[in-house]
């Protein structure tokens, strides 16, 4: 790992360290019962059946709660969840995030004609470009990093991950905060890669 993705991810760390000081403890068990509404669109258990909406379920706390504020406070547009939000004070955005985080995510398939291609980004980066492996902020596994509130790729529906790759390639999703880490690496991703990458993602566990 380079030296400046290693500063990165120390400063992404402290800075989400620092951010779950100011949020209330959630309680997973209220959760379940404020995210009934959510189970349309993401599943009971937050494994979502529709490929365009995300899987919820074993994501990390940190990263639902960004999210969720994000969506609210309109930093991150999601036409779906337009007004959703609006009614949930930061107590019930904690305890859903706390239900989903306890959740099992379900894992998914990789398209056998990309997998080799899409695990060779994920690990390997495209380095010449200066483009990191995925690995650095997400882990082999696709685990993320809770504690830093870098999320659970892992298992993810590939469909999703292509929109959010794009979306960050396009500028049309600009919430990775001040660094734009997200934007920069998908900057470096063809329309094929990002398809390779999402397939091999759907798959990893």
């Amino acid at each position: 790992m380079n030296l400046f993705l290693s500063s990165l991810l120390l400063v992404l760390s402290l800075n989400g360290l620092a951010q779950a000081a100011d949020s209330p403890l959630g309680d997973p068990a209220v959760g379940q019962t404020k995210a009934a509404v959510c189970g349309a669109c993401h599943g009971p258990d937050g494994n979502s059946l529709v490929p365009d909406f995300p899987k919820l379920a074993g994501q990390g706390e940190r990263y639902l709660l960004k999210q969720l504020h994000e969506i609210k406070d309109g930093k991150r547009v999601v036409l779906e969840m337009t007004g959703l939000l609006n009614p949930l004070t930061d107590q019930d955005m904690a305890d859903i995030a706390a239900y989903y985080t306890g959740q099992k995510a379900s894992v998914g398939t990789s398209d056998p004609g990309l997998v080799v291609q899409g695990e060779a980004l994920f690990r390997g980066g495209k380095l010449g470009q200066g483009m990191p492996a995925c690995t650095g902020c997400h882990s082999p596994d696709g685990a993320g990093v809770a504690t830093a509130g870098f999320p659970h790729l892992g298992g993810q529906h590939a469909d999703y991950i292509k929109k959010q790759l794009t979306a960050f390639r396009e500028g049309d999703r600009t919430n990775d905060g001040d660094t734009q880490v997200m934007r920069t690496v998908a900057a470096k991703l063809s329309n094929k890669d990002i398809e390779a990458l999402a397939a091999y993602i759907q798959g990893l566990h």
